[in-house]
C-alpha cells in the first residue's frame, strides 16, 4: 500500500491521518474535548509539583488562592491555542507558521520537540516511581511497560481521546475525590511551613507553567474538533478545573500528611486505600505520555510534512523510555519555570497576532511567509521572564543564573522580587506584538497612495 492510500484508509476509520498532506477528521465535540483535557489534567505531575507552590509560614489559604489564579490564566491560554487549532484545522506548531512564517516556525518546533520529549519522560518517571513505591518493586520494570503502553496508544490517538473522554476521566474523577475527602477529613494547620515558593506570584508561576506546557500540543488534539467555541470550552474548562483540583490535592496532601517530611506521593500513599487510588492515577497517567509522545511526531511534521507519524512515534518512544530509566526527578523545578520562560511570551504574541490577523487570513500553508520581526518581542518576552526570575541549568551557581543576576543587579531589580515573571514576561511580549502588527498593518494601508 502507498504512503497516500495509507493516509487515507487512517482518515477513513476516523483516526488521525499519518502526515500532513490530508485534511484531519473533523470528528470530537465539546464533550470530547472537555474529557480529553480533563484527563490530562488529572496527573500525578501536578501535586508532585505542589511543594514548589506551598508558601512558608503563610496562610494555607494563600497558597490555595496561588492555585486557583494561576490555573485560571493558564487555561484562559490554553484555550485561545485550543481554539485557533479548531479554526484552523492544522497542528500547533503548524499553525505557527501564520505567525512567523514556515521556515520560521522552526525554531519553535526545535523547543517544543525537546519540551514533548522531556515531558514524555517525566511522565514515564512519575508513573514507574509511584507504581514502584506502592507494589514495592524495582522501578525499571514499570519505566519499560509505561513506556511501550504509551508509545502503542499514540500509534492510534484518536481512538484513545475517544477512550480517555468515556471511561478514563470517571475512574480518575472517582480515585481523585476519595483522596479530596480524605485529606479534607484531616485537621489542616493553618499554615505550613515545608515549601519552595517564595511568593505568591512565584507560587503562580508554577501553576501557569502546566496549562502553558500544553499550549505548544492544543492544536495538535483540537484540529479535529468541529468548532472553534467547542474546543476553548473544552480545554480550559477541562484542564482549569483539573489543574485546580490536582495542585490543591497536593497541598491538602503535604498539610495532611507530609508533617513528617514526606514527599507528596508518600504522602498521597498515607492516606487509607490511597495505595489503590494512586495505582488507578497511575494507570490514567498514560494519557500525558502518550500525548506527549503523539505531539512529538506531529510537531516533527512541520517540517517534514510526509513523515510518517508511526514511525516517529516509535523512536520517540524509544528515546523517552531509556532516558527514563536514567531521569532524575529533581530537575523538575528548573524544567518548568524553563518551559515558562520559553513559551509564554510565544503564547503573548500568538495570541495578539491572531486576534489582530483578519479571519481567513492566517496562512498555515507551504509558502506562508517570513515574518521574522515578530521574533522581536518573543525574545523580549523571554528576556523579561529572565530579569525577574533567571532559570538555572545544573544548579543556582550556574554560569547562565550567575549572568542573568549581574544583570538583575545593573538593573537595580532585586533578586527577591516577587513578580509574576510568567505575566510581565506576557505583558511585555504582547504589547510589542500589538506595536508591531499595528504598525504593519497601517505600512500595507498607505502602500498604494
Amino acid at each position: 500500500m502507498s504512503t497516500s492510500d495509507a493516509v487515507r484508509t487512517s482518515t477513513a476509520r476516523g483516526d488521525a491521518p499519518l502526515t500532513l498532506t490530508e485534511p484531519p477528521p473533523r470528528s470530537l465535540g465539546f464533550g470530547d474535548a472537555l474529557g480529553l483535557w480533563g484527563n490530562l489534567g488529572v496527573s500525578l505531575l501536578l501535586p508532585v509539583a505542589a511543594v514548589f507552590v506551598v508558601l512558608p509560614g503563610r496562610p494555607l489559604t494563600e497558597t490555595l488562592g496561588a492555585v486557583v489564579v494561576g490555573a485560571l490564566i493558564g487555561a484562559l491560554l490554553l484555550g485561545i491555542g485550543a481554539a485557533a487549532g479548531a479554526r484552523e484545522g492544522v497542528p500547533a506548531m503548524v499553525l505557527l507558521r501564520g505567525l512567523l512564517g514556515r521556515r520560521t516556525s522552526w525554531l519553535p518546533t526545535a523547543f517544543n520537540l525537546v519540551q514533548c520529549i522531556g515531558w514524555a519522560t517525566f511522565e514515564i518517571v512519575i508513573i514507574a516511581e509511584a507504581a514502584s513505591r506502592v507494589l514495592d518493586a524495582p522501578r525499571w520494570p514499570f519505566v519499560l511497560v509505561a513506556g511501550v503502553l504509551a508509545t502503542l496508544m499514540a500509534l492510534r490517538p484518536l481512538g484513545v481521546v475517544r477512550i480517555l473522554a468515556r471511561y478514563a476521566i470517571w475512574a480518575a474523577a472517582a480515585a481523585v475525590v476519595y483522596l479530596l475527602v480524605d485529606v479534607l477529613s484531616q485537621p489542616l494547620p493553618d499554615t505550613m511551613d515545608d515549601g519552595v515558593a517564595t511568593s505568591f506570584w512565584t507560587a503562580t508561576d508554577i501553576v501557569i507553567a502546566l496549562p502553558i506546557s500544553w499550549f505548544p500540543l492544543a492544536a495538535d488534539y483540537t484540529r479535529h474538533v468541529r468548532s472553534g467555541r467547542a474546543a476553548f470550552a473544552g480545554a480550559s474548562i477541562g484542564y482549569g478545573l483539573a489543574t485546580m483540583v490536582m495542585f490543591t490535592l497536593g497541598v491538602l496532601a503535604l498539610a495532611a500528611y507530609g508533617s513528617g517530611g514526606f514527599d507528596v506521593i508518600d504522602a498521597l500513599l498515607a492516606v487509607p486505600l490511597g495505595a489503590l487510588a494512586v495505582l488507578i492515577l497511575v494507570t490514567v497517567e498514560l494519557d500525558e505520555a502518550f500525548a506527549n509522545l503523539y505531539s512529538t511526531a506531529v510537531s516533527a511534521q512541520n517540517v517534514v510534512g510526509r513523515l510518517d507519524r508511526r514511525v516517529a512515534v516509535l523512536v520517540v518512544g524509544t528515546l523517552a523510555t531509556l532516558l527514563a530509566l536514567s531521569f532524575d526527578i529533581v530537575a523538575y523545578e528548573p524544567f518548568l519555570f524553563l518551559i515558562g520562560a520559553v513559551f509564554v511570551p510565544l503564547v503573548g504574541v500568538f495570541a495578539v497576532a491572531y486576534a489582530l490577523t483578519p479571519r481567513g487570513a492566517w496562512d498555515t500553508s507551504d509558502t506562508a511567509r517570513t515574518r521574522p520581526a515578530l521574533l522581536l518581542p518573543w525574545a523580549a518576552g523571554f528576556v523579561a521572564y529572565q530579569l525577574t526570575l533567571p532559570t538555572f541549568f545544573g544548579g543556582p551557581g550556574s554560569g547562565w543564573t550567575a549572568w542573568w543576576s549581574a544583570r538583575q543587579a545593573d538593573l537595580g531589580i532585586d533578586p527577591a522580587n516577587g513578580w509574576s515573571a510568567s505575566l510581565i514576561s506576557l505583558a511585555v511580549a504582547a504589547t510589542l506584538t500589538a506595536l508591531l502588527v499595528l504598525l504593519g498593518v497601517l505600512r500595507r494601508r498607505r502602500a498604494p497612495r
